[in-house]
């Protein structure tokens, strides 16, 4: 079964990277968690785009969660707005499918 385990030592190019290894979705990662304005950084780590006030922490991530459930445990850990999208990255995924249905 697919899944990853994330934390805040974890850079946001090795996070796309294994979304898109396991899943086969693409994400999109924001420094705000209302998911507008700037995308993070690849070489920044969910620490230290993590929002005042969240406390991060290990997050293991299966194939069978939701979209929209997988998107609100990363804004309520680490204050950061992330999207799935398709495995081309061409448009989001519905929040109320699985990951591993996302990239199909």
């Amino acid at each position: 079964m697919a899944e990853f385990t994330l934390n805040g030592r974890t850079k946001v190019k090795t996070l796309k990277a294994n979304f898109k290894k396991e899943f086969g979705a693409s994400l999109r990662v924001y420094k705000s968690e209302s998911c507008t304005g700037a995308f993070a950084e690849d070489d920044a780590t969910l620490a230290s785009l993590r929002a005042e006030g969240k406390k991060g922490g290990e997050l293991t991530v299966g194939g069978n969660l939701r979209v929209g459930n997988f998107e609100k445990k990363i804004a309520e850990l680490y204050g950061i707005g992330v999207q799935v999208a398709n495995a081309d990255d061409s448009k989001l995924a519905d929040n109320d499918i699985t990951l591993v249905a996302a990239g199909k």
